[in-house]
């Protein structure tokens, strides 16, 4: 799995853009959310990825933020969301947004986005309630920018069974900017069996 990118911005017409990594171009469908926050072309930059390979196809996805990609990955396991609608999301309102929508089962916003019907929307808020973080309030203050530390430590705690409200919980506590992936899960383990 192609986790993050670092390379050049050699263009960007959306939805695609293209990262030239060492010489190699990786072309990247990305939200306009991630649109919004690209630098000039010609900048260097990093982005988190989503690979999706089909039969037919390998679809790589980019996002500004881990916080992107995260909502992008809960939004591929609901039934009847494909990558297609997940961007629509992401393009349509900001992670808190949605996160707030599905709340408040806001169904009048939740299809205003492309490809969302009522059907679709009631889903969404079937489905997401329970994989949204519990505490928002450290949402943007680990992952806004997307270090790829701060990334790799969360998909670690995730892997290793941590809901997705303790996950934003426990690296919202930390210095993601300054600290290593394993220092991150280091210390994000010692906080949980210390409390």
């Amino acid at each position: 799995m192609i986790g993050t990118l670092t390379g050049v911005l050699a263009s960007k017409q959306p939805p695609w853009l293209l990262l030239d990594v060492a010489g190699v171009g990786y072309e990247l469908e990305a939200p306009m959310s991630t649109f919004y926050e690209l630098p000039e072309v010609g900048s260097r930059l990093t982005l988190m990825t989503h690979l999706v390979v089909r039969e037919d196809a390998h679809l790589l996805f980019g996002f500004m933020s881990a916080t992107e990609r995260r909502l992008f990955r809960e939004l591929l396991k609901v039934s009847g969301i494909g990558p297609r609608i997940a961007l629509g999301v992401l393009s349509s309102m900001s992670v808190r947004s949605f996160h707030q929508a599905i709340r408040q089962k806001d169904l009048v916003n939740l299809v205003r986005i492309p490809g969302v019907g009522r059907k679709t929307a009631e889903r969404l808020v079937v489905e997401m309630t329970d994989r949204l973080p519990e505490d928002e309030s450290g949402l943007e203050h680990y992952s806004g920018r997307g270090t790829p530390a701060a990334s790799e430590a969360e998909s670690a705690l995730l892997s290793l069974g941590y809901r997705p409200a303790e996950v934003t919980r426990m690296l919202s506590r930390l210095d993601t900017a300054s600290l290593s992936t394993e220092a991150l899960i280091r210390e994000a383990l010692r906080q949980v069996h210390a409390g």
